[in-house]
């Protein structure tokens, strides 16, 4: 056992990477599940599930002028994902799993909530004001499932399916922030905002929380 005190044991970079890996590998798989639904073939699953997992953060980093990119930081996870995909494809096929919107968004929730928190830190170390870092967030968290929707030519759900989505998001983000401002552990931080945007998603969507929308006379 490590005499170290826990709040070195769990330093703000581990913290980061562990969420930002944790948050790549949901959205992967969220990505390949919606590919499979669409019957796309291993190539399509491939870079459907490339897209969703590197897109937000990707287009974080161009924001941000931040090189290299979180994911040829880490070459590694691309080994990964193109694992993931094989092997989700032989299970799928063999245990008939059922590809259901709904099972495609319980994954989908959970990396919106560790990106969401990941992408916040990520801007404030970076000396991004309060609102550009949890806007940040928000592209990070947000974009990857965009650009999944649009290459399986479907409206992106954060904009059409009137559940909270990106606001749970947002709110997190905000977690981040206020912990920060309040002194506390930042990986304690970031560990609250991500898993209270993920419950807010799920509640969302268990309990039916719909957002105004837009009606025509």
């Amino acid at each position: 056992m490590s005499s170290l005190p826990l709040s070195q044991v769990l330093s703000l970079s581990h913290a980061q990477i562990a969420i930002e890996a944790a948050a790549t590998l949901a959205f992967a798989l969220s990505g390949l599940m919606e590919a499979a639904r669409k019957r796309l073939d291993a190539v399509g699953v491939c870079v459907v599930a490339g897209l969703a997992a590197f897109g937000g953060g990707t287009l974080r980093d161009v924001l941000l002028d931040r090189r290299p990119f979180f994911w040829v930081q880490h070459a590694g996870w691309l080994w990964v994902l193109l694992a993931l995909c094989v092997a989700a494809m032989f299970f799928m096929r063999s245990r008939h799993f059922a590809l259901t919107e709904r099972a495609m968004q319980w994954p989908d929730a959970l990396g919106l909530g560790l990106f969401a928190a990941g992408g916040t830190q990520i801007a404030l170390g970076a000396g991004q004001p309060a609102i550009v870092a949890v806007l940040m967030g928000l592209v990070t968290a947000v974009c990857g499932g965009v650009l999944r929707d649009i290459v399986c030519n479907e409206i992106p759900r954060a904009f059409s399916d009137h559940r909270p989505y990106a606001l749970c998001a947002f709110v997190g983000g905000w977690l981040v922030v206020g912990a920060e401002q309040l002194a506390m552990p930042q990986w304690l931080g970031l560990v609250a905002a991500a898993g209270t945007a993920t419950l807010l998603r799920v509640l969302a969507m268990l309990l039916g929380w719909r957002l105004p929308a837009w009606r025509a006379e």
